[in-house]
C-alpha cells in the first residue's frame, strides 16, 4: 500500500474520534480551470477552503481568457488569502488550464475541481482516506446530476439512468472498487508526473483518456462512491445536444488513439443512429423501414416510463426527448468525427 511521505501510516477503520483528531493529514492542492466564472468564482473557492479536513489546502486558480470581470474576481481572492493561486491559461482549453495549475502547485496530493462542482463537505477527507487505503492513483466518486427546471430534472434523471448513459459508475453509482475512469478526480502528484499530465490535444474526454494512461502505466484508478458531486445539468435542448455531440466526437479520437478502448456501450449509439438512418431512407421504397425508428422511438418513450418514476408530469413529459438528443447527439459526433482531430504522430 502506498503511503504520502508526509503523513504516517493510515490508521486502522476501528480507530477513535480522537486519534482521527490528532493524526497529521497531508496538504492537497486543488486545481481548477476558470472561464467566464465571475458570478459564481468567490462562491467555489470558499466551498473548497472550508472542507472539513484538518489539513494544509491551497487553490490554483487557471484563468482563461473571460468575457466578464473573472479576472479581477480571482486577483481579488488571492490578495484576500494566501492560500489562493492565480496562474493565466490563454488558450482558455480545459486540459491546458490543469495542466498549468496543476504545474504552480506543490502538494502530493492534486484534486481537480470544477467551477460548478458541489462537493460535500467531507470529500477531500474522504479522497484521501481512500488513497491511503487502496494504494490507488486516483480516486473519485459520483457525477450527481441535479436539475431545477422541468428540463433539468429530465436530464438529471437521464444522466444517472443505464438508459442514458450506460453503465458507468461515475454515472448511475455503484460499489466501490477499480474503475476505468472517475468523475474530477484526486490525484497522486507522482502519477500525473509519470503520465505527463493532460494531454492537451483533447478537447474534451481528457479524464478518460488520462486515465487510460494511468491504468497501462500500471496505476489504478478507484471508484468511492462516498465522494458525491452535486452536478447541474445543461438548461437546454441545445445546450445539451451539443455537450453530447461533442463527448461522441472526441470519444472516438480517444478510440483512434488508443486501441482497444471502445466497446458496446460506446458503439450503441452510433449504431442506433446508422440503423434508423437506414430505416428512413429505404421507408419510401419498403414500408417496414419505418418499424427501426418507430421501435427506437417506443424503445425510449417505455423507457422513461420505468426510469421516470417520481418525476413531475413536466419533467416526466421531457423525458423521451432528452434521451433521444443524448443518443443521437453522441451517436452522430462519434460518426461524424473527422480524422483531422487525432492526435498527430512522430
Amino acid at each position: 500500500m502506498k503511503q504520502f511521505p508526509d503523513s504516517p501510516a493510515p490508521a486502522p477503520s476501528s480507530e477513535s474520534s480522537d486519534s482521527a483528531k490528532t493524526r497529521v493529514w497531508p496538504p492537497i492542492s486543488v486545481v481548477i480551470p476558470v472561464l467566464n466564472e465571475e458570478r459564481h468564482l468567490r462562491e467555489a473557492v470558499h466551498q473548497v477552503l472550508s472542507q472539513h479536513y484538518e489539513g494544509p489546502i491551497e487553490v490554483v486558480l487557471a484563468i482563461g481568457p473571460s468575457q466578464d470581470r473573472t479576472q479581477e474576481v480571482a486577483d481579488a481572492i488571492a490578495a484576500e488569502d494566501p492560500r489562493v493561486i492565480v496562474v493565466p491559461n490563454p488558450t482558455g482549453r480545459t486540459p491546458n488550464a490543469l495542466n498549468a495549475a496543476i504545474a504552480a502547485s506543490g502538494n502530493g496530493i492534486v484534486a481537480r475541481v470544477d467551477g460548478h462542482a458541489m462537493l460535500p463537505e467531507d470529500y477531500l477527507r474522504v479522497a484521501v482516506e481512500t488513497l491511503e487505503e487502496t494504494g490507488a492513483d486516483n480516486v473519485g466518486g459520483i457525477m450527481a446530476a441535479e436539475g431545477v427546471t422541468p428540463f433539468e430534472r429530465a436530464v438529471a434523471r437521464a444522466m444517472t439512468s443505464k438508459i442514458g448513459v450506460g453503465g458507468a459508475r461515475f454515472h448511475t453509482g455503484g460499489t466501490a472498487g477499480p474503475a476505468d475512469t472517475v468523475y474530477l478526480g484526486v490525484f497522486r502528484r507522482e502519477a500525473l508526473e509519470r503520465v505527463g499530465g493532460y494531454d492537451e490535444h483533447f478537447q474534451r474526454a481528457q479524464d478518460w483518456e488520462m486515465n487510460h494512461r494511468i491504468r497501462q502505466s500500471g496505476g489504478l484508478v478507484w471508484f468511492q462512491p462516498r465522494m458525491r458531486v452535486s452536478y447541474r445539468p445543461r438548461p437546454t435542448i441545445k445546450a445539451l445536444a451539443k455537450q453530447y455531440f461533442h463527448y461522441g466526437r472526441w470519444r472516438r479520437v480517444v478510440a483512434r488513439t488508443h486501441e482497444g478502448t471502445i466497446n458496446m456501450r460506446y458503439l450503441a449509439p452510433p449504431l442506433a443512429v446508422l440503423a434508423m438512418l437506414a430505416g428512413l431512407l429505404v421507408s419510401p421504397f419498403f414500408w417496414p423501414g419505418l418499424l427501426i425508428p418507430g421501435g427506437y422511438v417506443a424503445a425510449i418513450v417505455a423507457g422513461s416510463a420505468v426510469t421516470g418514476s417520481g418525476l413531475p408530469p413536466a419533467a416526466l413529459a421531457r423525458l423521451p426527448l432528452v434521451y433521444a438528443t443524448m443518443h443521437i447527439s453522441w451517436g452522430w459526433g462519434f460518426l461524424t468525427s473527422p480524422p483531422s482531430l487525432g492526435k498527430p504522430t512522430g
